[in-house]
């Protein structure tokens, strides 16, 4: 950190406190802390890119898990040893990421909640996947303290957890504010999931021609995506297709 960059310097540490922190509360510093501490300027971009501005999507997990195993057993199996002779938070999270994906729902909250201690009692990713694993269950009250936790980061504003967060106000009966959870994930070329969910909420509201619309302008704008775009997004696209089925005779008369 003792680089001399002129003028710029205290920006320089100031963007490395920031990085330093934010990679620390989200348990992540070891994987980092070289890369801001030794290449200052280069090492806090690549850090501000791919953990702060790109989101991920579901937020930052331990390295070690690399999604649905081909042999889940197998790799429950050992991922379950690898806790037991290694008790850390990263050993947790890779359990509980492994359990929720096998689902066994319970077994990953259990191991989340176990891991929000100290440094990571308010770890982004654990609260996330929390929140995935509450929805899977309906369990929607166990939900709205976690969002509230999570509102004012920048990957929350239109993620998954952000419409999980919708879905269940509007399941508790809070349907005026989960409107406007649901307005606020609106956008053009993006969000199509969150944004089909809204549709759906709309519909189930009885507001067919609202609903309409919202597929409407998902399905307009299908065409005007990269083919990666629309090979990413096509499972909404689809099932848009299948929602405005229902409602465009109502929208004609």
């Amino acid at each position: 950190m003792f680089f001399n960059y002129g003028s710029y310097y205290y920006l320089i540490v100031a963007l490395q406190i920031f990085c330093g922190i934010h990679s620390y509360r989200r348990g992540t510093l070891n994987r980092w802390i070289l890369l801001i501490v030794f290449l200052p300027i280069i090492g806090s971009i690549i850090y501000l890119y791919s953990e702060v501005l790109n989101g991920r999507k579901s937020f930052i997990k331990p390295t070690n898990f690399s999604g649905p195993p081909s042999r889940p057993g197998a790799n429950l199996k050992k991922l379950e040893e690898q806790l037991r002779f290694t008790d850390t938070f990263a050993n947790k999270i890779n359990l509980a990421d492994a359990y929720l994906a096998a689902g066994e729902t319970q077994k990953a909250i259990d191991l989340y909640k176990a891991s929000l201690t100290g440094a990571f009692s308010e770890n982004e990713h654990v609260m996330q996947q929390l929140i995935v694993a509450y929805s899977a269950l309906q369990q929607y009250a166990e939900i709205i303290p976690l969002a509230k936790k999570l509102y004012k980061t920048p990957q929350f504003a239109r993620s998954r957890s952000h419409m999980l967060y919708a879905m269940a106000l509007e399941n508790l009966g809070e349907t005026e504010q989960a409107e406007n959870e649901f307005k606020a994930m609106k956008g053009r070329y993006a969000y199509f999931e969150q944004r089909y969910q809204y549709g759906l909420f709309l519909k189930r509201a009885g507001r067919d021609e609202d609903a309409w619309q919202v597929f409407t302008d998902i399905l307009n704008e299908e065409q005007h995506l990269s083919p990666v775009e629309r090979k990413s997004n096509r499972i909404w696209f689809a099932k848009t297709k299948d929602a405005i089925r229902t409602i465009v005779p109502a929208q004609k008369t």
